[in-house]
């Protein structure tokens, strides 16, 4: 069937299209939409594109905007946030993953950065060095100036001088006492070697120290041995809670009856304490053997020794379980700051006075000359002028006085062994009224001799002692003979001398915390090795051909006992 192509015309309006053209026309009005189209997904892509490198440069700015803000919290944690204190467990003979702050003591109250700034802050608090300022730099204005800079500056540069030199001395004495004190050397017990010398502030979480009679517990531990044959030790605490009285302290039983301090390191056991804490009359922990024994000891603070203590008799074995910031006598004390004695608070407020008749001459002579003019600029220069009122030499001879006067204390003789740690306010001891003591043993050696028993209307002294042995042993002979014969009939008696004495002395042999101290002294004869010297040493040093000659000295935990 073949077709026949009709030619048609169409009247739009007043045009006329045939088929042809409308086909042609059709085509052209579809390329040109196409076209369009085209450039128009082109357009939507160019525009994706620059909206998508838009977002790409705001995502990546969010991430180092974010990189920054991370920066900035770790930054604050580290420095100045406080560090979270948290419980933990101690293996004995390993240390501790966990990072736990240096065993550093520092009392400084100044670095190499803050210095000048906050010595400078310090001064300016005091009237008396802001009224100088505020006069010298009054003079770098023309208008007002009436000398020369030097005449104000200088006088002013020279206390601020002494000022910060006498700073300058004081913090580095400071630093010399907390350097003298981290460099003292302890025994530390090596796995599977000799001990070793280390300084204090080498020491860590973990680590067994041994610390000789008299010397100072270098940080928080755990008592675990001592050479004392009851298992228990004496400290002083004098420098933590300032009772000279001596305090018991017990060895954990389940490590004081091994046979050596060796053994500690062959033995599993865990020690779990509690976060650091303030509170130096208390503790919890427990000691836990994991090698078949299965003990475990609950600890508290008779097991420990805090830093700062003293050990007083015999030779401790520790192990060590909070160390710098974390001990207890670090979290006691307060941040060191500038102190202020009373004269300087009267000095200051006396220029204060001062300064009000500077101000009140002032407004006299401008009443005088009239306050025609300028008259403002003629008030402060006649401020100016009656400035030296107020003496500016005044604090230099004091900051001299003190200085020579904590000199002489630290060098004289009949109160020899004086440390002067502030030279800022040592005038305050001549101005002390009152001293408060709260008991026996405070301000005294704590020794106590027994003199006199008084019992009823009879007392007994040092001299009439034999009277009391006489009575003892008649009251024992009474005894021994009643227990021979047979029980006696239940009536009541009364109580001779005899009887009285007896149960005094009984009372006084049982009614106490009195602990027996036995302090060993090693001589070494004349043919053994060594210089042939006395010298005291500890059961772990004992050498060959000595004699051992034994003292005990009594030692009540109060001195109320």
């Amino acid at each position: 069937m073949s077709r026949i192509r009709k030619e048609q015309s169409y009247a739009v309006g007043n045009d006329h299209f045939s088929d042809i053209e409308l086909e042609e026309t059709f085509s052209s009005k579809s390329s040109c939409s196409e076209s369009n189209s085209l450039s128009s997904i082109v357009n939507t892509l160019t525009g994706s594109k620059q909206q998508l490198n838009e977002d790409m440069e705001l995502i990546l700015g969010s991430e180092n905007t974010r990189d920054k803000r991370r920066c900035c919290c770790w930054f604050w944690r580290r420095c100045c946030r406080e560090r979270e204190l948290r419980s933990r467990t101690i293996v004995i003979g390993q240390h501790s993953p966990e990072k736990f702050p240096a065993n550093v003591i520092r009392n400084q109250k100044y670095n190499f950065i803050t210095f000048l700034p906050l010595v400078l802050f310090q001064q300016f608090k005091f009237f008396l060095n802001l009224y100088f300022l505020v006069m010298a730099t009054s003079q770098f204005i023309p208008d007002i100036r009436i000398g020369y800079l030097y005449t104000y500056w200088g006088p002013l540069s020279f206390v601020l001088t002494v000022t910060i030199f006498r700073e300058a001395v004081d913090d580095f004495r400071r630093h010399q006492r907390d350097k003298e004190v981290n460099s003292q050397r302890y025994r530390r017990l090596v796995r599977g070697r000799d001990s070793e010398l280390v300084p204090s502030s080498k020491l860590r979480v973990g680590d067994l120290v041994v610390v000789e009679k008299d010397q100072r517990v270098p940080a928080d531990l755990v008592l675990l041995r001592t050479t004392e044959r009851s298992g228990a030790c004496f400290v002083r605490t004098d420098q933590l809670d300032g009772e000279t009285d001596w305090k018991l302290r017990l060895a954990v039983p389940a490590t004081q009856k091994l046979d050596s301090d060796s053994q500690l390191f062959d033995i599993k056991a865990a020690l779990f304490v509690e976060k650091p804490q303030r509170d130096i009359h208390s503790f919890i922990g427990t000691f836990t053997r994991h090698d078949g024994y299965g003990s475990e000891d609950s600890l508290d603070v008779e097991n420990t020794l805090w830093a700062n203590c003293v050990v007083a008799s015999g030779v401790a074995l520790g192990v060590v379980v909070y160390t710098g910031s974390e001990t207890r006598s670090v979290m006691n004390n307060s941040q060191p700051r500038s102190k202020v004695g009373l004269l300087d608070m009267e000095i200051n407020q006396l220029t204060k006075v001062l300064f009000v008749a500077v101000l009140g001459l002032a407004i006299i002579m401008m009443c005088l000359k009239g306050f025609s003019g300028p008259w403002y600029r003629y008030m402060f220069r006649f401020v100016l002028l009656f400035s030296y009122i107020i003496p500016i030499s005044l604090r230099v001879n004091l900051d001299m006085g003190k200085a020579f006067y904590s000199w002489s204390m630290q060098r004289d003789k009949e109160i020899a062994g004086t440390v002067v740690r502030s030279t800022t306010i040592p005038e305050e001891l001549g101005r002390i009224s009152y001293l408060l003591s709260d008991k026996t043993g405070t301000l005294t050696q704590n020794e106590m001799v027994f003199k006199k028993l008084h019992l009823g209307t009879v007392s007994f002294s040092t001299e009439t002692f034999d009277e009391v042995s006489s009575h003892l042993t008649t009251a024992f002979t009474q005894q021994a003979q009643a227990e021979s014969v047979g029980p006696s009939p239940t009536h009541k008696v009364r109580r001779s001398e005899v009887t009285r004495v007896l149960e005094a002395v009984k009372a006084l042999a049982l009614c106490h915390n009195v602990t027996p101290v036995y302090e060993e002294q090693e001589i070494e004869e004349s043919h053994s090795p060594g210089s042939g010297s006395m010298e005291s040493q500890t059961e772990a040093d004992q050498h060959y051909w000595q004699q051992k000659q034994e003292s005990c000295v009594y030692q009540a935990s109060s001195p109320d006992e």
